[in-house]
């Protein structure tokens, strides 16, 4: 495993929170370009305030990638497991979805 880019293994330690969303609602965010980081917010702060150094390091790379990248990961994880969330977060035509949440992430680490 890379320590400088996102893998499908990276992917498969959280498949659960993936699949947390049924794909009917995650298909809804993505298509109305919801702010999920902030909608959630208090849990996305205690997700982020309980992370292993390691995690943190993970958390790092993924908000230094392009979307491209991560999509590219969502595409493999789709073509492993069939997840219909998956092929959602992999689909180009949500890019905004995932540019603003990974920019709310941001935001709350500053």
């Amino acid at each position: 495993m890379s320590e400088d880019k996102i893998t499908y293994d990276d992917v498969q330690q959280y498949e659960k929170m993936f699949s947390l969303t049924p794909s009917f609602l995650l298909e809804r965010f993505a298509k109305k370009n919801t702010n999920l980081v902030l909608k959630f917010e208090s849990k996305a702060r205690s997700f982020l305030s309980n992370l292993s150094d390691h995690q943190k390091n993970k958390l790092n790379i993924v908000l230094n990638s392009s979307v491209e990248e991560l999509q590219a990961v969502m595409a493999d994880a789709y073509s492993r497991t069939n997840k219909k969330q998956y092929k959602i977060l992999a689909n180009p035509k949500y890019r905004e979805f995932i540019e603003l949440n990974i920019n709310e992430v941001r935001k709350m680490i500053e």
